[in-house]
């Protein structure tokens, strides 16, 4: 059975069973504890935790997850994947345990002619909490288990929680015996590699307290609704059913392997060393696709740091297989086929997954030819110092600047007849380890704050009123300080409001939240900024301006008309340019994230190089022949299938609604899913002026316009300015860029006889002064002090005197004061003189404890920089007497 008809199959079994089928969440969801979505339950941890009141209480998904803690022993060993899914069935305060456990074994037995998964039951063990007498009884009855294949385990094992306070509770899974093959018999107390882990179900009806570790933390009490969470791990089932002995042999991940042995010429199975590189390249390659797919790019920081890993790993894995020639692409089509009946999207977006991954092999290309430059250099240096170990400070930069893994470079280190100090490099893995935990547990908070919110939030959804009017009368439903809700709030307080109905928009999609007040009797309210909880409930935050604020209180909200007017024109530019983006540049410049507020927009746009002045100049004016045309902007209601039917743009990372909103400006011209307020023609945009263009990471650029009366603001300062160089240059406004090429053209002539000059002058005092140069010790020098010239025309000057004192042993020692009394310090020697034993860095190494200083550089020339220009006569001096002893 493939993985997909497995997916397939599992989904349909619950939702015959009255389950609501959801689609998998993207792989990016708002969650601060979180980088990425790693359990099926991650979508649905606002209705466990109790914040947002569930919309179904029986739900089923198969969702897409990665876990990278621990990267680098990818592909050592068989069972870790860095992308997985997680197939479950969850109840909020519906069935419990009895159906949990019945489902599940009506499943997994069933024959698949009828559509089950056909596992023999007399392979199937059980794990159950060690105190859970009522799994064990109905498992005993249910599925007519023997006590001797159901085993009972501790919290370590048979207990969950999310590792933060919040509902908990034991768990009951399943496992499959694949034969004495594969370890020793005992059930998966004894051995899981041979009794392989299923799945698991979470009966979650207690919640904990603070604590230390997977064990060690209190149960508080009963939660107010007993739920169940379950997880299916499709890969490791596909193993069991299609009876391989691994997930890397799987429908999912063996095609990979087959393209890699073609490209390479080796094989799958031959020796471990090459195995683990093959197992890297095929679960990087799924990953990073379907990573890049969900709108992650490669980056320098959080989500794209680890998929700029992933990526380079593959590259760095087929290297060492002897691939020379670009791979990613490749391997992002064998996914493609792989993935593509599960993740049907995989399809549209191919091309722009495609150049991504390709890009970033381009980039890595150069970065690991600077890497192994680093390493050769560290080579160096540890063979002329007569030592055989690599230092692990420096294995550490390899890995962590130049993403060199540490067994790259204990494999380049054997070649060269060294090793590797390995325990340096692991202190500082683990350092930096420590500080990234430090970082997570600062950012693990509990559910304290969408607690608060959950009392409002049952009250119902706030009613946004913002599309249609611009100020309603309401009612205050709570008022919360400091996470904390309280009855009232006095002048000058900052507070957080919920009304029951709002006209203020809040900040979403990309378009800043609504600027203005609510008033009541004697009550004024400046409304700071507006922002959504769990999608559904508006909060305000507001400064009391004046009177009491209390819980109850009717008020009227109102928006700042002017900024709404600016907000509209804003966010319907970006519509707009996104549009004008597609028709220049072609469909694959599709919007990565965006920023509008009245008057001013931003845009990021998937795209590989910048963009010519001149496509920036069509861009633009396919945006103004838009408002020009006066478009019609209409809004539509329906589902999520509709709008994809339709081709609705959705904007990545973004989550949605089944019914969703449709904003179209001009028919098929523009059409997106927004949630956003937009101006009813599209000549009530006013005139857009793009005012900036860069990059803003791999494979992504960003564009910046001011619309409406920004946009005039802004063309009468260029105006103005235009005026004023026109002025000054007394040519005009059509002629000044040819003005200012011959000016600087000019320029560039005099700058070039300048250094002509400066030259000269050079050589001029090299002649002077080496012709003034003194014997110290059967030495030739010169020594001077009285110069004022940055450091490298001091270096220039060193070694033009040292040039002009002949065949004799000679030393040149200049000082130089610059930048407000620092200390410039140059000594250059001659051949003759470093043959007599002369050396440059010595000699600085006398003078530079006089000025302050420090330095170095070679026998031949050495350079340094102080702050003390006082102690330039005693730095002289000690030159000096070094050359006269």
């Amino acid at each position: 059975m493939r993985t997909h008809e497995l997916s397939q199959r599992f989904q349909n079994f619950f939702a015959a069973r009255g389950h609501k089928v959801v689609p998998s969440a993207s792989l990016i969801f708002d969650d601060p504890n979180l980088l990425f979505v790693n359990a099926g339950m991650v979508p649905f941890k606002p209705y466990f935790l109790g914040d947002v009141t569930p919309p179904d209480k029986r739900v089923t998904s198969v969702q897409k997850c990665v876990r990278t803690g621990d990267i680098d022993e990818v592909g050592k060993a068989t069972r870790y994947n860095t992308f997985f899914q997680m197939a479950g069935n969850f109840s909020f305060a519906d069935y419990f345990r009895e159906e949990a456990i019945s489902w599940a074994w009506e499943l997994i037995t069933t024959a698949q002619s009828d559509g089950g998964l056909g596992l023999d039951p007399a392979r199937l063990w059980v794990t159950v909490y060690q105190d859970d007498e009522e799994a064990v009884r109905l498992w005993r009855g249910i599925a007519g288990l023997p006590e001797s294949r159901i085993q009972r385990l501790g919290k370590a094992d048979n207990f969950w929680s999310m590792g933060v306070p919040g509902p908990c509770g034991p768990c009951s899974e399943i496992f499959y015996d694949r034969g004495p093959e594969f370890g020793p018999d005992g059930g998966p107390a004894v051995d899981t590699e041979r009794f392989l882990e299923i799945w698991n179900l979470v009966f979650m009806e207690s919640e904990r307290g603070e604590g230390t570790d997977k064990e060690n933390f209190p149960i508080l009490g009963p939660l107010p609704a007993k739920n169940i969470d379950t997880g299916m791990g499709l890969e490791r089932t596909s193993i069991v059913l299609q009876d391989v002995a691994n997930v890397y042999e799987t429908d999912l991940l063996r095609p990979v392997i087959d393209r890699t042995e073609d490209l390479s010429g080796q094989k799958y199975g031959a020796k471990h060393q090459t195995d683990v590189l093959f197992r890297v390249i095929a679960d990087h390659a799924r990953s990073g696709v379907m990573l890049v797919n969900d709108g992650v790019t490669p980056g320098n920081e959080g989500r794209g740091y680890v998929l700029r890993r992933l990526l380079r790993r593959i590259v760095r894995s087929t290297r060492l297989l002897g691939v020379d020639e670009p791979i990613l692409r490749e391997f992002a089509t064998v996914v493609l086929d792989m993935m593509a009946p599960s993740y049907p999207e995989l399809v549209a977006d191919f091309e722009r997954i495609a150049t991504v991954m390709e890009n970033e092999e381009t980039a890595f290309l150069t970065t690991l030819a600077s890497g192994l430059k680093i390493f050769d250099l560290a080579v160096r240096e540890t063979s002329s110092a007569g030592g055989s170990v690599l230092p692990g400070a420096k294995a550490f930069q390899l890995h962590d600047t130049y993403g060199f893994p540490i067994d790259l470079t204990l494999e380049m280190a054997a070649e060269k007849n060294l090793t590797v100090d390995e325990d340096g490099f692991r202190q500082l893995m683990a350092e930096q380890r420590a500080r990234a935990k430090a970082d997570a547990a600062a950012r693990k908070t509990g559910h304290a704050d969408g607690a608060v919110y959950k009392p409002l939030l049952d009250l119902g959804a706030t009613e946004f009123t913002g599309y249609q009017e611009l100020e309603s009368e309401a009612t205050v439903r709570g008022v919360v300080r400091e996470g904390t809700r309280v009855a009232s709030a006095e002048p000058g307080d900052v507070v957080n409001v919920v009304l029951d109905r709002t006209p203020l928009y809040a900040e979403s999609g990309g378009q800043a939240s609504d600027a203005g007040t609510m008033l009541g009797d004697g009550l004024e309210l400046e409304v700071l900024d507006v922002q959504k909880v769990h999608r559904k409930l508006w909060v305000h935050q507001v400064r009391v301006r004046s009177g009491e604020l209390r819980e109850g209180d009717h008020v009227l909200a109102r928006v700042d008309p002017e900024w709404r007017t600016g907000a509209r024109q804003a966010h319907s530019g970006t519509h707009v340019v996104h549009a004008a983006l597609r028709q220049v540049l072609g469909p694959n410049a599709l919007q990565r994230g965006s920023f509008n507020k009245p008057g001013y927009l931003r845009l990021d746009f998937a795209w590989q190089q910048g963009l010519s002045e001149a496509t920036r100049s069509e861009i633009e004016e396919v945006a103004n022949l838009a408002v020009r045309r006066d478009l019609p902007v209409s809004v539509a209601h329906m589902t999520m299938a509709e709008a994809r039917d339709l081709g609705a743009l959705a904007l990545f990372g973004e989550t949605y609604d089944e019914t969703v909103r449709v904003v179209e400006i001009g028919g098929a011209w523009s059409r997106e899913l927004c949630g956003g307020t937009h101006v009813a023609h599209s000549s009530q945009i006013g005139p857009v002026a793009l005012v900036g263009e860069s990059s803003v990471g791999s494979g992504q650029r960003r564009v910046e316009a001011y619309v409406g009366i920004e946009s005039f603001r802004y063309l009468a300062r260029e105006r103005t300015l235009v005026r004023d160089i026109s002025e000054v240059l007394k040519v005009p406004g059509e002629e000044i860029p040819a003005k200012i090429e011959s000016l600087l053209e000019r320029l560039r002539s005099a700058e070039k006889e300048l250094e002509q000059l400066r030259q000269a002058e050079l050589r001029a005092s090299a002649a002077a002064l080496a012709g003034r140069a003194e014997s110290l010790g059967g030495v030739s020098a010169v020594v001077s002090t009285d110069h004022d010239v940055p450091g490298g025309t001091l270096r220039t000057m060193a070694s033009q005197v040292r040039d002009r004192l002949g065949q004799a042993p000679g030393v040149v020692a200049l000082f130089s004061v610059v930048d407000g009394g620092k200390v410039a310090v140059c000594v250059a020697t001659t051949a003759a003189g470093r043959s007599a034993g002369l050396a440059a860095n010595r000699l600085l190494a006398e003078a530079l404890p006089h000025v302050e200083g420090r330095g170095g550089g070679s026998p031949e020339l050495a350079q340094g920089a102080g702050k003390a220009s006082a102690g330039i006569p005693q730095a002289a001096a000690a030159l000096r007497r070094a050359l006269a002893g």
